[in-house]
């Protein structure tokens, strides 16, 4: 008697396939995120295509959503938001009146307050002011929307990247891609709707949190690529398998996977590793050209700085960002750091020696960013495109180390372009010394993603998911559109 499961009998003849590029869609796991609880609505989706596209609620003034972590939260202080008041007053304590209201339970205690070096200026018709650190994106001041009294909950990295990311505290909400993809499909049958792209060996802090389906069927998870020209492991057949034999194979396995789930229709996990059979399948050609920037011209290249060696690792992503948003990807989540830097600048968390951490990855990031806000105006896409640069918390304006900021999540900048945002404009602001955000501006990440889902032409309140007899939604029970920031 034969005694093997169905199981082994799907990963083995998976593995003979080559077919288990599920397993590049998430490093070391698969496609399959999380245990999915009986739910009424999956029967809907058996026997149909879970990612066919979908209409909006309305019509949407985006089309696309490039968003930009950046990983380990910059001190958007010394960035952004210029505090005279600060330079002035920096070597002594800061006044007990700037932090009520407040828990200070971070790493370093509140210390003396500190003024990096920077030569701040205004720039375009909105004044808005940038460092030294950024004079690339400062040629684009009038194309980006501020969000300078952004707020979230907790201090620690780990927890405030899945609040970003989910909105919860708690692992097992869906992240932000996935329920956009979850609400529209896909644009382009051949390549994954939610895509995240990282310019490191391994995998972000947070691991699979940043891109996980959480509750929601696990088809609708994001696919991360990784650096290089081979984005997704085993997705080329092995040597010696003809495509034939493997559209055969892929057959056989779908015929067996649909017996199977009509027995049981709400397997979500079932439904996502066989639509990942079939997508990795159409991917194999369409994924490695989405990446492949080699026909680019030279003059693009130099845009987003492939020339420089600093610049040319995240370069590389953005111009990926922009190939994959003319192929029809709905969200591409581009995850800044950790880069070949040794040490604490492996990425922005700066809590010893800002001015060499920050002016280090300033450079990574300035040219790209600036290079892929022209390049989308340059081709008639960013008014479709929806760019948003976030990052999990601030920093603070004492010291840590005596060199370094400590982590704020009280009052930080973060901003967004294109997608029918109001370009120039400023919303909110922090107060003199940059530890909290004005009070009745705040912006939270609810609000954040409830505004982004306004712009896809998705209404917050009304993008529902039935899970355990609770109707989900992405802002949980928060969250309200930034109205004064959109056209």
């Amino acid at each position: 008697m034969n005694n093997k499961s169905r199981r082994d009998f799907l990963v083995k003849t998976g593995y003979g396939l080559g077919g288990l590029a599920v397993s590049g869609f998430l490093p070391g796991g698969g496609v399959i995120a999380s245990a999915f609880a009986d739910d009424p609505a999956l029967q809907a989706l058996a026997g149909a295509n879970p990612l066919a596209p979908k209409a909006p609620h309305f019509a949407p003034k985006a089309k696309t959503v490039i968003w930009l972590h950046m990983s380990g939260a910059p001190s958007t202080l010394d960035l952004y938001d210029y505090k005279p008041q600060l330079v002035k007053q920096a070597g002594t304590g800061i006044p007990a009146s700037f932090l009520q209201g407040i828990k200070t339970s971070t790493q370093g205690g509140v210390t003396k307050l500190i003024a990096t070096k920077r030569d701040w200026k205004q720039h375009g018709q909105s004044g808005a002011w940038f460092s030294d650190w950024l004079p690339n994106l400062a040629e684009h001041a009038d194309d980006l929307a501020f969000i300078k009294s952004s707020v979230t909950v907790g201090a620690t990295h780990d927890i405030s990247i899945m609040k970003l990311n989910t909105g919860g505290l708690n692992p097992g909400r869906p992240t932000l891609g996935a329920w956009v993809q979850y609400a529209l499909g896909s644009a382009n049958p051949n390549l994954p709707a939610y895509v995240v792209l990282y310019n490191d060996k391994r995998e972000p802090r947070g691991g699979v949190t940043n891109w996980e389906s959480g509750f929601l069927p696990a088809v609708y998870q994001g696919t991360p690529f990784r650096p290089g020209n081979s984005p997704i492991l085993h997705l080329n057949n092995p040597e010696y398998l003809a495509n034939a034999e493997k559209r055969h194979a892929l057959d056989l396995l779908k015929q067996i996977n649909q017996t199977h789930a009509s027995n049981y229709p709400t397997d979500s996990e079932l439904q996502a590793r066989t639509e990942s059979y079939e997508l990795a399948y159409r991917m194999q050609e369409t994924a490695p050209e989405a990446v492949d920037f080699s026909k680019e011209s030279e003059a693009t290249k130099a845009l987003y700085g492939l020339n420089d060696e600093i610049t040319r690792p995240y370069g590389e992503l953005l111009l990926r960002a922009r190939r994959l948003t003319e192929r029809g990807v709905r969200f591409v989540q581009v995850v800044s750091g950790p880069t070949d830097i040794k040490g604490d600048s492996r990425d922005w968390d700066a809590h010893q020696n800002i001015e060499d951490n920050h002016s280090k990855h300033s450079k990574i990031i300035d040219k790209p960013i600036a290079g892929l806000l022209k390049d989308l105006k340059a081709k008639g896409l960013l008014d479709e495109t929806l760019v948003v640069w976030t990052s999990e918390f601030g920093r603070t304006p004492w010291s840590e180390s005596g060199d370094g900021r400590d982590h704020n999540p009280w009052g930080y900048t973060q901003w967004m372009a294109g997608g029918g945002v109001k370009a120039g404009y400023t919303h909110g602001g922090t107060d003199e010394l940059g530890v909290q955000a004005i009070k009745g501006t705040e912006v939270d990440t609810y609000d954040l993603h409830a505004t982004v889902l306004n712009q896809l032409g998705l209404d917050h309140l009304k993008l529902i998911y039935k899970y355990q007899g609770r109707s989900e939604r992405p802002t949980v029970v928060y969250g309200k559109v930034i109205k004064e920031l959109i056209t």
